[in-house]
């Protein structure tokens, strides 16, 4: 379990924004030092100046979905820190809408960045974060990961297959001094949902919001080894285990969660209107 993050090296992808963002400023508050990977330079740039004054800061403007600059990325974070310590896979891609209407290509990159990543970074960190004497590693995942989702039936395998992932490999390390789990939130008011707010399913407003910043608070409990697990709202865990178990209630359910997730929509969406 890692107390303390002063002075520890803290990778973070998709940190130019959202909650990738939020986990930067969380843990340069606790003088991490950070590395922050993304792939617009400009967007990476402006987060990393904003925190240089309260941390030592690494950007890495790479795309996670390339083998060979995953195993670059913990070379340089060593090389510029002296160790890795903590491993959060941020960094996401939702190509929305029924799979008859997403192109091949985008069903395989949602795999990559989504699940082939995570998964490969945390394989190559081990060494490192063994190295470091001791680690953590989170997986960003979601409330579709935990009851499959019509809509974002790709992007729910994804977050299913890190989560199960997360459970094992939590195991497997669970003596070696290296925490892993994931976090898997409901809709964030970010940009990932709200910049596209027409094409995202009603029924995923259903769900009360989280802020970037809750979400952050949730991946440094997990990194700090205090749960392997943390799932926001708190109140949709059950709903998305008991939807989980019971299939048919999940079907009977659906068209109420629809309905009130239209008029949650409706109210996000004369918000960001009145902005």
């Amino acid at each position: 379990m890692i107390k303390s993050f002063e002075n520890k090296t803290v990778i973070i992808t998709g940190a130019s924004a959202g909650v990738g963002a939020a986990c930067a400023r969380l843990f340069a508050s606790h003088k991490a030092k950070l590395v922050l990977v993304a792939r617009g330079e400009a967007a990476l740039n402006t987060i990393a100046e904003e925190l240089r004054s309260q941390c030592e800061v690494l950007t890495v403007v790479m795309n996670v979905a390339n083998n060979d600059d995953c195993l670059a990325l913990l070379e340089k974070a060593e090389a510029a820190f002296g160790a890795v310590h903590v491993i959060i896979n941020n960094a996401g891609m939702h190509a929305r809408g029924d799979l008859k209407t997403v192109s091949p290509a985008d069903v395989a990159a949602m795999v990559d960045i989504n699940m082939r990543a995570p998964l490969l970074l945390s394989c190559a960190a081990i060494p490192y974060l063994q190295r470091a004497g001791e680690g953590a590693i989170v997986n960003v995942g979601s409330l579709a990961g935990r009851a499959p989702l019509q809509g974002a039936a790709t992007y729910s395998a994804t977050k299913a297959g890190l989560r199960a992932f997360s459970y094992a490999l939590a195991d497997e390390l669970r003596d070696s001094g290296i925490s892993v789990g994931s976090v898997s939130p409901g809709p964030i008011d970010t940009g990932f949902i709200m910049d596209e707010i027409d094409a995202v399913e009603d029924i995923v407003f259903s769900q009360p919001m989280s802020s970037a910043e809750q979400v952050a608070a949730g991946i440094l409990t997990v990194a700090s080894g205090e749960e392997v697990e943390v799932v926001l709202p708190a109140a949709s865990a059950k709903l998305t285990h008991i939807s989980y178990l019971f299939p048919n209630l999940r079907r009977r359910l659906r068209p109420k969660l629809y309905e009130q997730g239209r008029k949650n929509k409706e109210k996000y969406r004369n918000r960001q209107a009145a902005k």
